[in-house]
């Protein structure tokens, strides 16, 4: 399949790599016909997704199953008045319907917003008046059913409410129901053109509310080389990204690159993650490429992985923070396999990373993508030398990435912001070695990654600062060993709780933070003080803060 979208497969160095490798777009691809369904049609019993549970159960489907239940979803979207450019939050965490919904999307050119389930009421609004949402397709769980119907009220946009059971509220639709009774699908005339938004994912930023990255209908082929080259994957590979599918990882690990070559999605549907069950799926149903944050990693290192056969297992990934080397080596001497770190944004596909013909170094994230023409600018505008540091940057006057994103929906500004002159302007900090290879240093914004998840500040200090005590408060990201990063809040306090300050008040404050966003956002560490540090023009200097707290 995947020989059809390039000039040539097979590599055998960087520079045969970066001289010969190219995406070739054909009009209008839509990955649900050109891809799904194609399998279908050539290989309809070749199997697509594995699914298991941390209840015990299994289903497999092939690509005929896919193909079948897809359109089944795609005629239910339809028969609601859901079609070409409509927006649909999915918030599906890692069912299989997940599968079915999105590619049912593709099918009637309707825009699908992957979401978490952690969203809270003021999330929820906040997403569906910034794009306009259409419908909200979700698990029919308590917490999550909750939280929709509370927003309801203030979603203007918001049509239809849908749930995959088990619970199906009064005023909601069955999404199950709707497939089964859906009538046989006929493709829409047009269902879609390349430069048609396909995806849209809320990410945070530094300040103000959540971006939304904008993805076209070419997207999925930049992912040939996440999938390809950096994943290794073949047609004959098992492979596990541990990646909610609420989360932009999701279509890097468990959706189009890997369906381009072939392979199977194996997907484990856990509600907590334990490092022995997670090893234990992966013995038993042999998984062979495994693709997961480094805080993973810290956690199986600390399990006996002797106990376990992991002979399958050939090629693992680590992408979303940076790597401790020491990880690498730990998981190293207790597998024999070298993880092959990567990088690359909600905004991007993979474009540094190790490939299989290099001898990854420890923490590095790699060399630069064939599809990127990428370079380290210097605070004052040139080239970076070997050795020194500079913002990662894409120029696209020679090389537009298939790939990249559109833009930040309804915010040009924003836009233009960070991509102009045919230069985008990633916001990280990397050096390069003598060897070529590059290393990540930081983003030169304020964002957090804590356990894989990007927090923005400004997201939890609004949070903050709804609870009575907190006058002003500043969040930083402070290192951890276990989760990269945890978050950190400095806070003023009102005149009435200064007296209050220590634990009782502590955990008073992170409650209230779990309950008014996402709790995984919430501050584990809260420090009080009289003043923070601020510059002339009022404006509070995380950066002195974040040096204090190293």
């Amino acid at each position: 399949m995947v020989e059809k979208y390039i000039n040539q497969q097979v590599f055998k160095d960087p520079e045969d790599f970066k001289a010969n490798f190219k995406i070739n777009v054909p009009e209008n691809f839509n990955f649900a016909y050109d891809i799904a369904d194609e399998w279908a049609k050539i290989q309809p019993g070749k199997k697509a997704l594995c699914w298991v549970n941390d209840k015990g159960e299994h289903i497999d489907f092939t690509f005929k199953e896919i193909k079948e239940k897809s359109d089944a979803a795609a005629s239910y979207f339809q028969s609601l008045g859901i079609g070409k450019g409509d927006m649909v939050m999915l918030i599906l965490k890692r069912r299989y319907w997940y599968w079915f919904a999105i590619l049912g999307l593709h099918k009637i050119g309707a825009v699908a917003i992957p979401a978490t389930h952690l969203l809270t009421k003021k999330d929820i609004i906040y997403r569906c008046n910034a794009a306009d949402i259409n419908a909200i397709v979700c698990v029919g769980e308590k917490p999550v059913i909750e939280q929709v119907n509370s927003a309801f009220p203030d979603c203007p946009t918001l049509k239809h409410r849908i749930s995959i059971g088990p619970e199906i509220p009064a005023g909601w639709s069955d999404f199950r129901k709707g497939m089964e009774e859906a009538k046989p699908f006929v493709k829409p005339e047009n269902p879609s053109s390349n430069d048609d938004i396909m995806l849209l994912y809320f990410t945070s930023g530094t300040t103000g509310q959540p971006k939304m990255v904008i993805h076209n209908y070419t997207y999925p082929l930049g992912h040939i080389i996440t999938s390809g080259y950096w994943q290794n994957l073949k047609e004959n590979s098992l492979h596990l990204t541990v990646a909610d599918t609420g989360w932009a990882k999701a279509a890097w690990g468990k959706l189009y690159g890997q369906w381009i070559m072939g392979a199977c999605i194996f997907v484990y549907d856990h509600e907590k993650f334990t490092a022995a069950a997670m090893l234990r799926v992966m013995q038993d149903y042999k998984v062979t490429s495994f693709c997961a944050p480094p805080t993973v990693y810290r956690f199986l290192i600390m399990e006996d992985i002797s106990k376990y056969d992991l002979s399958a297992l050939k090629y693992c990934e680590v992408a979303g923070e940076p790597l401790n080397p020491v990880v690498f080596d730990t998981f190293y001497k207790a597998t024999g396999i070298k993880m092959m770190e990567g990088f690359g944004q909600t905004e991007t596909t993979v474009s540094i990373a190790n490939y299989p013909w290099m001898t990854p170094k420890p923490g590095s994230m790699g060399i630069p993508s064939p599809a990127y023409d990428m370079d380290l600018l210097t605070v004052d505008g040139r080239s970076a030398e070997d050795g020194e540091q500079g913002e990662i940057i894409f120029r696209t006057d020679r090389i537009k990435p298939v790939g990249l994103f559109m833009g930040y929906y309804r915010d040009p500004e924003l836009t233009l912001n960070v991509y102009h002159d045919n230069v985008y302007y990633t916001g990280d900090i990397a050096w390069r070695d003598e060897d070529g290879y590059y290393w990540f240093v930081g983003r030169n914004d304020d964002v957090i990654k804590s356990s894989g998840y990007r927090i923005g500040p400004f997201e939890v200090e609004s949070a903050l600062m709804t609870h009575p005590a907190v006058v002003e408060c500043a969040i930083t990201g402070v290192p951890d060993e276990v989760r990269g990063q945890v978050v950190k809040a400095t806070i003023i306090l009102a005149q009435p709780y200064k007296a209050k300050a220590g634990p009782d008040l502590i955990k008073e404050i992170q409650n209230h933070v779990k309950k008014v966003t996402a709790p995984y956002k919430y501050p584990r560490i809260i420090e009080f003080v009289e003043e923070l540090p601020k510059t002339i023009s009022g404006k509070i200097r995380r950066v002195q803060i974040r040096g204090e707290n190293k």
